[in-house]
C-alpha cells in the first residue's frame, strides 16, 4: 500500500487531472489519465476477470496492451483454456483474465469459437457452470448486450436437465435479460465480499450499420469509409434504451454488493469511424468479394485496436481509483 501511495503521489504531481478523450466526471472535473504502473501496482497480488462477449474481450485485450508497455521484458505469460484466457503479470503476482459468456447465463453460445447461431437458448438457473470460474476474483468486469439483440424471442430452458430441447419457454429480450441480470446479482450477493472485491458492468457498445441514422441517405451506407466521428452531441443510434434501463434498474438495486456501471454507450455512439469495417479477420480472412462489397460485409460492430476500448479502460481506471465516481459517470 505504501508503494502504491507513493506512485499515486508521483502521478498526481506530474499530471494533475489531465483530460482524457474529452471525458469529464461529475461537475466537469477531468479524468485522471491512465497510468500503467499505477494500475499494475493496484493489481499486485490480485485477480482481475472480464466476463462477457467479444466487445468485453476487446476491452480486455486493450487493457493488456496498455499495461504491457510498463512491464519488464519477459515477465508475462498468456494462455487460453476453453472459455478462459489468462494473462499473468509475473512481476506483480497478478492475473488478468477473460471468460467467454456472451449471455452471462449458460447458453447455446458458450463455445468461445463455434458460436455462429441464429437462435438463443439460455438456462434459466442455476449459473454454476460459468460462475465457478468467477469465484475469488478481486475485480470483476461484466458486459452483455449485443447477443440479446436478435429481434427474436429468447428461449429459456428451465430446470437442470442437460437436454437443451426440453421444457423451453420463450421471452422477449428485455424480460430474459432482466431475469439473467437478477441471477447475476443474486450470485454476487452470495459469493462476493464487497470489502475485498470490486464489481463493474460495462454498458452497451453501439453499432453503426445504417448511415441513415446519422443522416446519410445513400443506399447501403454504414461505417465503411467513415473517417470522422459524428459531430451532433445529441446523436443516439440504434442502441436500445429499454435494455439500458433494465441494466440500471437491476444493478442499481444491488444493495449488498455495489456494481459500478461503466457507461460507455453515449461516448461510443459518435464513433462511426472506429470500427474494423472489412479489415477484420473473423471466421476466415476476408474474401475478394467481401473486400469489394463493403456495404454488405463491413463489420460495424467490433472496434479497431488501439481505439474506442482504450477509452473504456480510461473510465474503468477512474472508477477503480475513485469509487465515489460510480454514480457520476
Amino acid at each position: 500500500m505504501a508503494k502504491l501511495l507513493a506512485v499515486l503521489a508521483l502521478v498526481a504531481a506530474a499530471a494533475p487531472f489531465l483530460g482524457v478523450a474529452g471525458q469529464e466526471g461529475e461537475g466537469g472535473s477531468e479524468l485522471l489519465p491512465f497510468n500503467a504502473t499505477v494500475m499494475l501496482e493496484m493489481l499486485r497480488g490480485k485477480r482481475m476477470l472480464f466476463v462477457g462477449d467479444a466487445l468485453n474481450r476487446a476491452q480486455y485485450v486493450s487493457l493488456l496492451c496498455l499495461l504491457h508497455r510498463a512491464m519488464p521484458e519477459g515477465s508475462s505469460s498468456f494462455e487460453t483454456v476453453d472459455a478462459l484466457s489468462i494473462f499473468r503479470a509475473k512481476a506483480y503476482d497478478a492475473t488478468i483474465e477473460f471468460y467467454w459468456a456472451p449471455l452471462l447465463a449458460e447458453s447455446n453460445a458458450d463455445d468461445g469459437v463455434e458460436h455462429q447461431l441464429n437462435d438463443r437458448v439460455i438456462r434459466g438457473a442455476p449459473m454454476d457452470r460459468h460462475s465457478r470460474f468467477w469465484k475469488g476474483a478481486d475485480v470483476l468486469v461484466f458486459n452483455s448486450y449485443l447477443w440479446w439483440m436478435t429481434g427474436d424471442k429468447i428461449q429459456i430452458l428451465r430446470g437442470a436437465d442437460n437436454d437443451m430441447s426440453k421444457d423451453i419457454v420463450e421471452m422477449g429480450a428485455e424480460e430474459a435479460y432482466r431475469l439473467v441480470l437478477h441471477q447475476v446479482v443474486r450470485w454476487l450477493d452470495g459469493n462476493v465480499d464487497p470489502k475485498k472485491s470490486r464489481v463493474f458492468f460495462v454498458t452497451a457498445s453501439p453499432t453503426h450499420a445504417s448511415g441513415q441514422l446519422w443522416g446519410d441517405e445513400a443506399e447501403g451506407s454504414n461505417c465503411h469509409g467513415q473517417t470522422k466521428p459524428i459531430a451532433d452531441a445529441s446523436y443516439w443510434g440504434s442502441t436500445s434504451k429499454a435494455m439500458l434501463r433494465v441494466t440500471g434498474e437491476v444493478l442499481g438495486a444491488s444493495a449488498r454488493v455495489p456494481v459500478g456501471v461503466v457507461n460507455v454507450t453515449q461516448m461510443s455512439e459518435y464513433r462511426r469511424d472506429a470500427h474494423t469495417q472489412v479489415y477484420r479477420e473473423q471466421w476466415a480472412p476476408p474474401t475478394k468479394e467481401q473486400l469489394a462489397d463493403p456495404k454488405s460485409y463491413a463489420d460495424c460492430t467490433h472496434w479497431c485496436l488501439p481505439g474506442v476500448p482504450d477509452a473504456w479502460n480510461e473510465l474503468l481506471y477512474w472508477k477503480l481509483f475513485f469509487p465515489a465516481s460510480d454514480q457520476a459517470l
